[in-house]
Order: structure tokens, then sequence, then C-alpha cells
């Protein structure tokens, strides 16, 4: 997969972390640096743990499926496009949610907002590519989002939150397309 494939892939996985991070810089009144890279790290570090997993498990079946892995892969993004685009227009807001700093909370925001990246690794591993340097772009991409997130959840936060997830789900869905388009022309 080319630089810029994967630079798509790395932010569309990364919005929804960035719509959590806008609406968490929202929710509390005086954000510090150290919230704002906490929050970063626990997001980006879970993103590029996930597409390792999903790549680990997906080489295991990979024998089993090769012959039609590119519909799974289309399949897997469209998916997680989908629900990326239908859960990003069907709320206006953001919601309100306990301290989204605290330690218990970001494991649980940085797991929701990772599973997606589960099924992209396994994507990956349909076909064949290396998982190093994607997972270090989704991960760099998401850590740099979140942390600016944020920041900017302060001032458009209420405003961006749900339109970024959305957002993030075309991409997914587009690349899904284009993986498909590839493998059958």
């Amino acid at each position: 997969m080319d630089l810029p494939t994967t630079l798509l892939i790395a932010v569309g996985l990364s919005l929804d972390a960035l719509a959590v991070s806008l609406c968490s810089g929202l929710a509390l009144p005086n954000v510090r640096a150290s919230h704002a890279l906490r929050m970063a790290s626990f997001f980006g570090g879970s993103q590029a743990l996930m597409p390792v997993l999903g790549w680990l498990a997906g080489r295991e079946l990979y024998a089993h499926i090769s012959r039609f892995d590119h519909w799974i892969a289309f399949a897997l993004l469209a998916a997680v496009g989908g629900k990326m685009m239908f859960e990003g227009l069907r709320r206006n807001t953001c919601e309100t949610r306990p301290d989204p700093f605290r330690l218990g909370t970001l494991c649980v925001l940085a797991l929701a907002t990772s599973i997606d990246a589960l099924a992209v690794g396994v994507s990956f591993s349909f076909l064949s590519m290396s998982i190093a340097l994607p997972v270090a772009i989704i991960g760099g991409v998401t850590f740099a989002l979140s942390l600016a997130g944020v920041y900017l959840g302060r001032r458009f936060g209420e405003v961006l939150g749900s339109r970024i997830e959305a957002a993030g789900g075309v991409i997914l869905v587009a690349i899904g397309v284009k993986i498909l388009v590839e493998h059958l022309a």
C-alpha cells in the first residue's frame, strides 16, 4: 500500500478519536497540557496496538481466505466507515460523559475509538503488507490529532465533534472501494 493511502487510512481511523478529543476539551473548563498529552498518548497508543492485533489474527486466517481477501478487506472498511458515518451523522452535539481525562474513562474511550483499527489491521494482513510503517503512521497521526483536538475542543468542539467522525467514515469506505477495484481490475 502506498504512503498517501496509508496516511488517508490513518486520518480516517483517527477522526473518531479526534471527535472524542474535541468533546473532551469542551467538557473540561481548564485544560492543561498534561490532560491533552494523556489523552493523545492513550488514543495514539491504542490506535497503534489494535492494527497489530488484527494483522496477527488475519495472518492466521489468510491461507483459508486468500481467494476472496479483497472482498473481506472491502467489507471491513465499508462496515467500519459506514458505522462511523452513521454515528457521526446521528449525533449533533457532544454527549455529556464523566471526566474524560480520568484513567478508567480514558481506557474505555481509547478502546472504543480503536476497535475500528483492529478490523483495518485484519485488512492489512489480507493484503500481505508489512504492518510496521502503517502502525507508526496510524499511532502518530492519532496522537497529533487527539492532542490538537483537546485544545480545539475548547473553542469548536460543539460544532465539529460529530461531523469529524462522519468524515472519517467516508474516507474509510472510499479506501475500501479503492482496494476492491484494484483487485478486480
